[in-house]
């Protein structure tokens, strides 16, 4: 159960990221679940752990550091389209 709540944080942290951002993130919900995950652990290794917590996310951390994933690929993705 702690999983599965796990990865439902982690997507709607990446959702609200894109929301913010203005962004699409590639993979759809797979991708929201990712930028969540991999931003909360950036967030945290950033700015440390400060501010609520749900289902061991520092939600704070976690949507700045999914911000960044979401601006960081989105800027790739559209760098790799002009090349081809």
């Amino acid at each position: 159960m702690g999983l599965l709540l796990y990865l439902i944080i982690g997507g709607i942290i990446g959702w609200f990221a894109g929301l913010v951002a203005g962004k699409d993130m590639p993979g759809g919900i797979i991708g929201n679940v990712i930028a969540g995950i991999i931003g909360a652990w950036i967030g945290s290794r950033l700015l440390g752990n400060w501010g609520p917590k749900l289902a061991e996310f520092y939600i704070v951390p976690a949507i700045i550091g999914a911000l960044i994933i979401v601006i960081v690929v989105s800027f790739a993705m559209k760098s790799m389209r002009r090349r081809w």
